[in-house]
């Protein structure tokens, strides 16, 4: 009978330790379901060895099975959701945030300003130099140019794919009289060529308000005789402004410092 209730007593000890140790097999396997981990072993990060004075040896620290077992109740008494989002589905949202943002800026890029006037021109030269003719059929307010338009359109882009501008640097933009709802608008800009010169140009354009309050440049064909003969007088006057002196100054440099430039460009025109 002692010896019954000896080995009886060695097998309680035995199950009480492993009760209380937590690491049969069950419980190792529902660490690992709970902690996301495909190998059980992973739930025993952290524990240690350590000896008693009486020889037994015990495992002491906090294991990812009690860890996990703590979280559960924070999130229980909190009523917090358990919600796992798979990383690809992370990683799916980061880059759709980013497609979004990409396609915003892009459709604010292409849009044209009908603001104001030298807005509208501003915008035209911009996309005469990189040769978007959507864009440049924006600035004119048609959807399709006619054949006249079409050809100034053409020349145009020509005499710019000719220059082989690197970048454009815009100097000014502004208006040189206001009739009514016209205005003649000047920009002075450089086509920052391949050798990093900068080439002088200067550009006129009659703009119009329109009835919906925005302003689109005019193609030469609507152009009157009497618009054109006034046109003529207030440019004159603008020859002598600052603004005109200072692009003839820079012009006339570029032309001394490399000469025979304008036939060479006049040659691709051709």
């Amino acid at each position: 009978m002692d010896k019954e209730n000896a080995t009886t007593n060695v097998r309680r000890r035995s199950d009480a330790g492993r009760r209380k140790t937590g690491h049969s097999k069950s419980n190792v396997r529902r660490s690992a379901l709970e902690t996301g981990s495909r190998r059980p072993s992973n739930s025993r990060t952290g524990m240690k060895n350590v000896k008693l004075q009486n020889g037994r040896t015990v495992r002491t620290g906090v294991s990812r099975t009690n860890s996990s077992k703590t979280s559960r109740k924070v999130r229980s008494r909190l009523k917090l959701p358990n919600i796992r989002i798979p990383g690809r589905y992370t990683a799916g949202g980061a880059a759709l945030i980013i497609l979004l943002i990409v396609i915003i800026f892009a459709v604010k890029g292409c849009g044209v300003n009908h603001k104001t006037p030298d807005g509208v021109v501003r915008n035209l030269i911009e996309a005469y130099d990189k040769g978007k003719e959507s864009r440049i059929r924006n600035c004119y307010g048609v959807k399709k140019a006619d054949d006249n338009l079409q050809q100034e359109i053409d020349a145009t882009v020509k005499y710019f794919q000719a220059h082989n501008p690197q970048s454009i640097e815009i100097s000014q933009c502004d208006s040189i009289y206001k009739d009514g709802n016209y205005t003649y608008m000047y920009i002075t800009y450089n086509l920052v060529l391949d050798n990093n010169q900068s080439y002088p140009c200067i550009s006129t354009y009659m703009v119009q308000k329109k009835d919906n309050n925005k302003y689109y440049v005019l193609s030469t064909s609507e152009i009157t005789d009497d618009m054109s003969k006034q046109a003529a007088t207030k440019y004159a006057l603008f020859m002598k402004t600052d603004a005109y002196k200072q692009y003839a100054t820079d012009y006339d440099k570029f032309i001394k410092k490399n000469p025979g430039y304008e036939e060479k460009i006049a040659s691709k025109l051709k």
